[in-house]
């Protein structure tokens, strides 16, 4: 029995390895997106600076490992049978609970994932023991008063850090302005010593003070004397900040280096044990029960001494902080949450992650309305100042590259660091990856980045967030609670059929991932580089290519979906036609996603170009929906007639329509190569064709009304009713076809007018 509770530890670690590698790379890296925004440093120099605090905040962070031990759970009361049950069910469950959430692309959180597993486990199993054993009480088993603190201090932090942030944010930038190095000669000295001292606090007074590793006589002189450490910090820094400043030295960028290294220790502190700590929870009980039980067996063993605080092996914690850093440092996908943290806070416009929504909407509308309401109540000279100090015409970016100034990444760093470090030193396990989302939402919305043309949409990802994340909380709870049942009445064929889905899972997640990720860089490579160009008209060379690429896409993709539907009428395939109507939902999705990002490209352009194409453009913009509109109404009735088995095609119309589906077919092919190679030497010859093809179109549905007119019975007027509005959606397939083509033709040409263009 020994054995295989030995093959469960060990499977708890390398889950533990694993999630260790897939946290630091999925959101955690959030600590990087502020240094990496403002473009303070090279990659290379943010990372060292990082992983110094990784490593820090790793070794200091065994407080918070006993949130696992008996944070939620009284192991006193459990057996080790049982607590090894709960620890394998939490891990099993975490791995299918973030799959899932990955899978669905909808947000999520290891703390708070982890921290509702823990709940709905005990809670499963504390329900079965107070079943079994009446003396028990409930109370007894669960954690009740610390699982409520801990689930009020993660939902509380989500209001405080985007009112927080939200609030000092507008302070500074009304005293540093956008043209912050104008407007910093005596303030950038406060703001830095009260930067540093807030750091400085945090990180060494209560993060390295409390540390086992430090000699008790010097954390006895901190705790006595803090206030009186502040106070000198604050005067200090706050002259050497000056005579920084006076050295033309950014105090900013040296606010955001060490606001970097205090968040990227603060993460590691305050989430390793959402990683680690339920693997060492049951190492420590497998230890513990093979030196202690003494004849014991697994159900009658009590692991009361989970009770004592932990002190997890600094190897352990080494190893676990170089797994971190070797993950910051080598993952492709930290990187691309990191570009998605900059994106969703830039200051300027772009794709947005999210689209519109109901709630996000009226929210936007009573906001503006409030906002309207309530300058009244300013003078207007009043109003007038504020405005000036928010002129974002003036702001000072490092580069061209980057997505917001370092007055912004500062405050974000400096406000999240306190935050998870104040959560830390509480031992509340406050998830990072959304208090870091919610200063830097709260920092944007003050310093206006959220405008009336994109605010709906930010508002709609804070609210998306949000929800994922109570849903993470419910799914976790239940999932786990599930897990945990099955589990204990299942025994070891069900341990260790979860223990091989797990693996299973991460197979197939990975596969996945790097699938989606190749796709996804793909599309967004164009338009990424369009929106970081300034000169407008590389923006319009973009903008032309990122036209040609999406237009000549979805022809080729609708010429696949008229083929797949034409074939499964004839053929009385059901679920090709399945298929092709959930892949048109996706593909309109997709339109809409193309279209904010080339209307943001066509604002960027020269005046005068957007101007004269805009007309043409829209036309393209609308053909390509028109096409998929289009095959919607022609396979509406068509899959309805499948779907119900009525009377198949019959073999004479299928003969009939054939010429006309080849006809199409070589259009739709030449219409593809014209406009994905930008050659129009036969555009006229296509056009005509087309013509042609419409007119043969309508003489074939004569024939064929003047057929369904002479038939006297009612047998086969389904099949030809969907017949004939087969023919007349497939004439309105080669109409919005020829004004595709001769939309991309007019939009791509170079030197002509469009009022020139419009009368040809």
């Amino acid at each position: 029995m020994e054995t295989i509770y030995l093959c469960i530890v060990i499977f708890l670690l390398c889950l533990a390895v694993f999630d260790l590698f897939v946290g630091v790379s999925n959101d955690a890296v959030n600590f990087l997106q502020s240094a990496v925004g403002a473009r303070v440093a090279s990659f290379r120099t943010i990372l060292i600076i990082a992983s110094v605090g990784v490593m820090l905040g790793a070794v200091m962070s065994s407080g918070m490992m006993d949130v696992a031990r008996h944070g939620i759970m009284m192991p006193a009361h459990y057996s080790f049978h049982e607590v090894m049950t709960i620890m394998l069910a939490v891990m099993v469950t975490d791995i299918i609970v973030l799959d899932a959430f990955n899978t669905l692309g909808m947000p999520t959180s290891t703390t708070v994932s982890l921290v509702f597993e823990l709940l709905g486990g005990t809670a499963m199993l504390a329900l079965l023991k107070v079943m079994g054993d009446p003396t028990l009480e409930y109370a007894d088993l669960l954690n009740s008063d610390k699982a409520l603190q801990v689930i009020i201090a993660i939902f509380v932090s989500v209001a405080i850090s985007f009112v927080i942030g939200m609030v000092v944010m507008w302070l500074s930038r009304i005293v540093f302005t956008f043209h912050y190095s104008k407007h910093s000669r005596y303030s950038i000295a406060i703001f830095g010593g009260i930067a540093f001292t807030a750091l400085s606090y945090f990180i060494f007074m209560k993060g390295m003070g409390k540390s086992p590793y430090l000699p008790e006589n010097l954390r006895d002189y901190i705790e006595e004397h803090t206030n009186w450490l502040l106070l000198c910090t604050f005067l200090v820094s706050t002259v050497a900040m000056q005579a920084l400043h006076l050295l033309r030295v950014n105090i900013f960028k040296f606010t955001v280096l060490m606001g970097t290294f205090g968040l990227a220790m603060a993460f590691a502190g305050n989430d390793l044990v959402n990683f680690i700590g339920v693997p060492l929870a049951g190492l420590d009980s497998y230890q513990d029960f093979t030196a202690h039980a003494h004849g014991e067996t697994i159900d009658t063993f009590m692991m009361s001494s989970l009770m004592e605080s932990a002190t997890t092996t600094p190897l352990y914690l080494i190893l676990a902080g170089l797994v971190m850093i070797f993950a910051m440092a080598t993952s492709k996908k930290a990187q691309h949450v990191i570009q998605t943290s900059v994106d969703l806070s830039r200051q300027d416009e772009g794709d947005e992650m999210f689209g519109s929504s109901r709630a996000a909407r009226a929210i936007v509308r009573c906001s503006l309305n409030l906002i309207e309401g309530g300058k009244r109540l300013f003078p207007a000279g009043l109003r007038r100042w504020v405005g000036t100090r928010f002129n974002t015409n003036e702001v000072e970016l490092q580069d061209d590259k980057a997505a917001f100034d370092v007055v912004r990444a500062a405050i974000n760093l400096v406000i999240a660091s306190m935050l998870i470090t104040f959560g830390t030193n509480h031992q509340l396990p406050l998830s990072t990856t959304y208090v870091t989302f919610m200063v830097a939402m709260g920092t944007s919305l003050a310093d206006r980045a959220w405008s009336r043309e994109s605010a709906v949409f930010r508002v709609t990802g804070v609210l998306s967030v949000i929800g994922g994340w109570f849903i993470t909380a419910g799914v976790a709870f239940i999932a786990c609670a599930l897990v945990c049942l099955a589990m204990w009445f299942g025994g070891v064929i069900v341990q260790c059929g979860f223990m091989a889905l797990v693996v299973f899972l991460l197979y197939r997640s990975n596969r996945q991932y790097k699938a989606k990720s190749a796709k996804a860089k793909q599309e967004d490579d164009t338009f990424r580089l369009m929106m970081r160009t300034r000169d407008p008209e590389l923006v319009w060379e973009m903008l032309r290519s990122h036209v040609r690429d999406t237009q000549s896409t979805v022809c080729k993709y609708i010429m696949e979906q008229y083929n797949a539907i034409v074939e499964a009428f004839a053929t009385q395939n059901v679920r090709a036609l399945r298929l092709s109507q959930k892949s048109m939902r996706r593909e309109l999705d997709l339109l809409k996603k193309y279209r904010r990002q080339e209307m943001l490209g066509l604002r960027r352009s020269p005046m005068d170009l957007a101007i004269e194409r805009n007309t043409w453009f829209h036309v393209g913009i609308n053909s390509d929906q028109q096409y998929v509109y289009t095959l919607r109404r022609m396979l509406a009735p068509i899959k309805e007639h499948v779907d119900n088995n009525f009377n198949p095609l019959p073999k004479a119309y299928e003969t009939e329509y054939e010429p006309i589906h080849r006809r199409v077919n070589e259009l739709m092919r030449a219409t593809y190569e014209q406009i994905s190679t930008g050659q129009y030497a036969n555009y006229r010859a296509t056009l005509a064709e087309a013509d042609g093809c419409k007119d043969d179109l309508s003489l074939v549905r004569k024939e064929h009304l003047n057929r369904m007119q002479k038939s006297h019975g009612t047998k086969m007027i389904q099949v030809d009713l969907v017949y004939l509005n087969l023919l007349q959606e497939t004439q309105q397939l080669l109409s919005v076809m020829r004004h595709q083509l001769r939309a991309a033709k007019k939009f791509m040409e170079e030197g002509q007018g469009q009022l020139q263009s419009l009368g040809d």
